[in-house]
């Protein structure tokens, strides 16, 4: 494992049964690169964004708004104000005199147009250097327009992409507890953490439809700004993506005392377990609920095992490496490979805590090279090493997996496949055996690649 490994990388780098567990991660991000992990501003924008009815506003250079516009394929059942991409494209006039005032017309010009239900307004690395105040005009905004406008605090500088992510949740909390909550049932969920890629949210509501619970809000995929005002009359928070979201639901607990559990929804095993935890909560107040869900998960198994038994016998005894950017996703993976009679030999994660990764520890088979935030090279490295035959990943560990000659499956942010329920284990079986199993691969020689 040394070869191509810088040496300041090692402690970022742990493989199982070599010596007690110990990784260092949750660095900062390097301010104005565009690194593996990505800034503040990065984790703040992919969170909010999915919020289909609210005006997106990145205030600082027009680069920083393409570097996150429509990177997710998060879509909506409505509105679609969300896949507009607005920036006031702060010039070097704006950085020397000040860019309040274009922030201002700019925000004004756009609700006039739009007539969004809130507007967000993003900080950048430039905006806090040059100290424009973005709460006030912010507030000067909402005053003379009458919608809420909330200023996101992601300088990019400040930190790594978890801090975009605890931006993102104050913001969100500043609309919590606004609304009406009349009429919400006493068997109610919050879907935190979900960002509705390719409609995987929908699938998931589908599912608690049929055991009988009410979803008031979606935080964020397809999300609404009315939902958001109102998603405290809820029963329960459920979290998916726990480093996105879970600073927003101890927020609504401290606040609120509203409870929360975790879950995900990839691979049967997660999936069946989140419905039955959803299940025990509410089980008390709605009797006949667990006997719902049992029936649920065993229909939804019944037409999958097959699916799942066609496709392991040709990718029993396959490796795969996972490089994704929450970690929870890798703890669902690794179990989602074992069922298809695969080995995961390498797993990582953009924004992993020492938690998650003592977790991704103990499932993880002996041997596994665990890492964190890595870059190419060290994938590169360790893909050749473990003889991996697919790369979970996002897009831009794509061209790396092809250059290899190995499979890849896009679990990320551009992924168009459902890949969250039962359907989309399915989806992922499929997808997986048609990657690693394709003849292209006996034309791309793996030691003479790169």
């Amino acid at each position: 494992m040394e070869d191509g490994i810088l040496t300041q990388r090692k402690g970022q780098i742990h493989t199982k049964g070599e010596e007690p567990f110990s990784i260092n991660c949750d660095k900062e991000s390097l301010a104005g690169a565009v690194s593996q992990r990505a800034c503040v501003f990065c984790g703040s924008r992919v969170v909010l964004y999915p919020i289909a009815d609210a005006l997106h506003l990145v205030h600082g250079p027009v680069g920083c708004a393409a570097y996150t516009w429509d990177i997710r394929g998060a879509l909506s059942s409505g509105p679609e104000l969300h896949r507009l991409s607005f920036s006031t494209d702060l010039r070097e006039k704006d950085v020397v005199f000040g860019g309040e005032d274009k922030l201002y017309r700019s925000l004004i010009e756009l609700v006039d147009r739009y007539g969004p239900k809130a507007a967000f307004v993003y900080s950048t690395c430039i905006v806090g250097i040059i100290g424009d105040d973005l709460e006030a005009v912010c507030k000067r905004v909402e005053r003379e327009k009458a919608i809420p406008v909330i200023p996101v605090q992601s300088e990019g500088f400040k930190g790594n992409k978890r801090a975009g992510y605890n931006a993102a949740c104050r913001a969100m909390m500043t609309l919590v507890g606004t609304g009406d909550i009349s009429g919400i049932s006493t068997v109610s969920v919050n879907l935190l953490g979900d960002f509705n890629l390719a409609g995987e949210i929908w699938i998931i509501r589908e599912y608690l439809e049929k055991m009988g619970v009410e979803v008031v809000a979606n935080i964020t995929g397809d999300g609404r700004v009315n939902d958001l005002r109102r998603a405290h009359g809820a029963a329960l928070n459920v979290v998916q993506c726990s480093g996105a979201t879970m600073d927003l639901a101890k927020m609504m607990a401290e606040k609120y005392s509203t409870p929360f559990v975790r879950a995900s929804y990839f691979g049967i095993e997660d999936m069946a377990e989140s419905l039955y935890r959803i299940a025990e909560f509410f089980e008390t107040s709605s009797p006949g609920i667990m006997a719902r869900t049992q029936e649920l998960v065993r229909g939804e198994i019944e037409k999958l095992l097959p699916v799942i038994e066609k496709y392991k016998k040709d990718l029993k005894g396959k490796k795969a490496a996972l490089y994704v950017g929450g970690a929870f996703k890798a703890f669902s993976l690794i179990k989602a490979f074992r069922l298809l009679g695969m080995q995961v030999v390498v797993a990582g994660s953009q924004t992993g805590t020492e938690d998650d990764y003592r977790e991704l520890h103990e499932i993880a088979d002996k041997g596994t090279i665990i890492v964190d935030d890595t870059n190419p090279l060290e994938l590169v490295s360790f893909i050749k090493e473990k003889g991996v035959d697919v790369l979970v990943g996002g897009v831009k560990e794509r061209p790396i997996a092809y250059k290899l000659g190995v499979g890849f499956c896009d679990h990320n942010h551009e992924r168009k496949e459902a890949l969250e329920g039962f359907v989309g284990m399915a989806n992922f079986a499929e997808e997986i055996h048609r990657t690693v199993m394709s003849p292209v691969w006996r034309f791309v020689p793996r030691e003479e690649s790169l």
